[in-house]
């Protein structure tokens, strides 16, 4: 068994509200060495902890955490449609292991999955269905959510179960830092828009386009006095990251959700992927982390961040 971890921030805005030249050619030099390293690799297994942001997962049953058995992308914000390669009876010996550790896991055997999952393993791997991955997804956008404690738990059991593995495994995280797109909150939205939060999957071209517009529009004037969206906290990203770096993850246990949401911005809840990550790798021994990328780019509503860890 040989494991990497990697954890990266993901947008919908890139290539569509792109910043300037120089910053697009530090990620894109990121993105590079991010890909020859996992191809270097060469995974027999990705495990990959994930958000949703209401295009699988929806207020008529919303699980804190989701592992399928069988994953399609909905192609959002030019990520690819198609099946991702889930290598299905070994996906459920993952959930039986998973809860088998008093861990409540729900199944999905025919998961949609969105930009917050497709676009990390795009730019990692170059397609969807190159490697066999296990998509874990972790709500992260749709209070209320359970402790980060239940968060690191879920990722040290399934640490566990990677160590019975004879494989090269790589761990994904994907999401956050802070930031805070234009997503609707249940609580106080008008009947149209609660209905979609509720029961929206499967929207028409139509209403998907009109969304996709809401969030260029968003980022263009993010950051700025006329938007009303919390600003990136590029000090809360950093004291994160390096929590992550130095193995402090016990720490998470002590995180108020509502002070993240006020400091960070409400979807900054993502960084439980990250948690999640790192406490599965943490279960199988000490390990060696190291920050690869860090800058706060506002027309991407984004604290764009990469970190990289291998045991020790």
């Amino acid at each position: 068994m040989t494991v990497m971890l990697k954890c990266l921030s993901h947008t919908p805005l890139r290539g569509l509200n792109d910043p300037g030249a120089a910053v697009l050619a530090e990620v894109d030099a990121l993105l590079a060495q991010a890909r020859a390293e996992v191809e270097a690799f060469d995974p027999e297994l990705i495990v990959i902890f994930a958000p949703d942001h209401y295009n699988g997962l929806f207020y008529d049953l919303m699980p804190p955490f989701v592992l399928a058995t069988a994953a399609e992308s909905v192609g959002d914000y030019q990520t690819r449609l198609g099946a991702l390669s889930v290598p299905s009876a070994l996906a459920l010996e993952l959930a039986r292991f998973v809860l088998d550790q008093d861990l409540d896991l729900a199944i999905s055997h025919r998961l949609q999955v969105d930009h917050g999952c497709t676009q990390t393993l795009e730019e990692l791997t170059g397609a969807l269905d190159r490697y066999p991955v296990i998509p874990i997804i972790i709500n992260a956008v749709a209070p209320p959510f359970g402790p980060y404690r239940r968060v690191r738990a879920l990722g040290e059991a399934v640490g566990r179960f990677i160590a019975t593995l004879n494989k090269r495994v790589l761990i994904l995280g994907t999401g956050g830092l802070s930031h805070e797109p234009p997503v609707p909150l249940l609580a106080g939205a008008d009947p149209a828009v609660a209905d979609f939060l509720i029961a929206g999957r499967n929207p028409t071209p139509e209403f998907r386009a009109a969304r996709q517009a809401r969030t260029i529009a968003t980022g263009k004037i993010f950051g700025t006095p006329e938007c009303p969206l919390t600003p990136l906290n590029p000090a809360w990203d950093e004291a994160f990251m390096q929590l992550m770096i130095e193995g402090r993850l016990a720490q998470v246990d002590a995180f108020v959700i509502d002070d993240i949401s006020r400091q960070a911005g409400r979807s900054t809840h993502e960084v439980r992927t990250w948690v999640a990550a790192f406490a599965a790798l943490a279960a199988l021994g000490p390990y060696t982390a190291r920050q690869d990328y860090y800058r706060p780019i506002n027309e991407w509503i984004a604290g764009y961040g990469a970190l990289s860890a291998q045991p020790r």
